[in-house]
């Protein structure tokens, strides 16, 4: 996960002057009124985190109760960090299905991005951007379709001094087909690109920076990730990001902020070596803030930052720092005991609007064709049809479905697959990332048109 890179790092440390009048005020307190963002429900804890791991070691420990009941009792993001194409699905689909279990909203930070953190102390990533799609398509199948919120990307879009004009152009490419690949795969994930923080890139030119890169297809922006800046800053940037953006003609846009550990303004930038840092506002989706879907904690509070020990590994004294003398959690915190391990409802709803027509039935092929099913979201005047491509008996290492458009209705964009004419009877064949499907695993493509979306049948072909 990430640590602050070199420009963070001096971003941060001019910052600490400016914001230490303001801090003071942020620091941990419970927020009041009602849910004003887009997204409602408790957030989800991991009964497997660093933290929660090490207080189950260690209860003898005079840190511990501290820790257990500041941090490891708070929902906290879970990072999707290695490159393990053939694994992430079934990781994906273990934590979401838990949090389904407890009715509860998980947070997943995707950093897996080629080049990531411009090869500093969290280099690594996808070896190649189309490895990075086939990681992202896989991730995404594991997401089920109630809400969860992704953190896509921390950096990819503040820091990009490293790339070439051309590299620049490629990373928002990819970074675009990631949210339009989630959004198909599951309707009711909430995607937010990387916003970086208040003291480093101005709002007009983060704006630039996440329309080039498909913010109008996800639901907003982060900011303040692995950072320290105040709560109230922080939305004050926020705010100027999305009103540039309306003016840019996209509208609509919220932002969610990180307050691990921003509950404190003076000191050195590295949290290892910080003990004037504390924990920032509690995980929320109650933030009474329209602009704001939710405080989160995405940076794990006591993980380092790298300056003086490994960078993401669990260090005790740095989570008490944090956590002593903080205010303690509001009443409704959930609780420290593990969430249920039983399956998960049949009858719970999603907590987002569906699309509008339901999704569909079709059950996969017995042989060794494929299937393929649509889904389609309709507005006056246009659509975004989402299809499942399903493999049969056997593997297969390529498709092509083929879908019958209603009269006046054409193709203006797809994704994750190649469309053959743009009216009429359209034939998708699939990309280089996503062509194998193991036998009975689905994939995922989607396209946006004008007119009448199709219906929910289509023909699949093996190639």
């Amino acid at each position: 996960m990430p640590t602050l890179s070199s420009l963070r790092r001096r971003s941060a440390a001019i910052s600490v002057a400016a914001i230490a009048g303001t801090a003071a005020a942020s620091v941990c307190l419970a927020v009041g009124g009602a849910s004003a963002g887009a997204v409602s429900g408790s957030l989800y804890r991991d009964p497997s985190s660093a933290v929660v791991r090490w207080v189950a070691a260690n209860p003898g420990d005079s840190r511990t109760a501290v820790i257990r009941d500041k941090i490891a009792s708070q929902p906290q993001a879970r990072w999707f960090a290695n490159f393990n194409p053939s694994t992430v699905q079934s990781e994906v689909s273990g934590f979401v299905g838990a949090a389904n279990a407890a009715q509860q909203i998980p947070v997943l930070a995707v950093y897996e991005i080629t080049n990531r953190d411009c090869g500093g102390a969290s280099a690594g990533g996808a070896p190649d951007l189309n490895q990075y799609q086939t990681w992202v398509s896989n991730f995404a199948r594991g997401l089920g379709n109630q809400t969860v919120m992704i953190i896509l990307e921390t950096d990819s879009l503040a820091l990009q001094t490293c790339l070439s004009g051309d590299e620049i152009n490629a990373r928002n490419q990819a970074i675009t087909t990631a949210t339009r690949t989630i959004k198909s795969a599951n309707p009711n994930a909430k995607v937010y690109l990387d916003g970086g923080h208040s003291t480093w890139n101005s709002a007009g030119e983060q704006a630039n920076r996440l329309r080039a890169a498909g913010v109008q297809y996800a639901d907003g922006f982060f900011t303040n990730v692995s950072n320290f800046n105040s709560t109230s800053g922080e939305a004050n940037f926020g705010r100027a990001i999305i009103a540039a953006l309306a003016g840019m003609g996209i509208p609509g846009k919220r932002q969610v902020i990180d307050t691990s550990r921003n509950g404190g303004a003076s000191g050195d930038w590295c949290a290892d070596d910080n003990t004037d840092r504390r924990i920032g506002l509690y995980p929320t989706t109650n933030t009474g803030d329209y602009n704001i879907d939710a405080y989160l904690w995405v940076k794990p509070p006591g993980e380092a930052d790298g300056c003086r020990f490994t960078a993401g590994s669990f260090q005790p004294d740095l989570a008490f720092s944090l956590a002593n003398g903080a205010p303690n959690p509001p009443a409704t915190t959930p609780p420290t005991t593990a969430p249920p391990t039983t399956a998960p409802p049949t009858t719970t709803p999603p907590t987002t609007a569906p699309p509008t027509t339901a999704p569909p039935t079709t059950p996969p092929p017995t042989g060794n064709g494929c299937s393929a099913s649509v889904s389609v979201n309709q507005w006056s005047g246009g659509f975004t049809a989402s299809v499942t491509v399903t493999a049969g008996s056997a593997d297969m290492n390529g498709w092509t479905v083929t879908i019958a458009l209603p009269g006046g209705a054409a193709v203006t964009s797809t994704w994750n697959a190649q469309a053959s004419g743009t009216s009429g009877t359209v034939r998708f064949t699939n990309v280089s990332y996503n062509g194998r499907v193991g036998a009975g695993q689905s994939t995922n493509f989607g396209f946006q048109g004008t007119g009448t979306g199709p219906g929910a049948t289509a023909t699949c072909a093996v190639n």
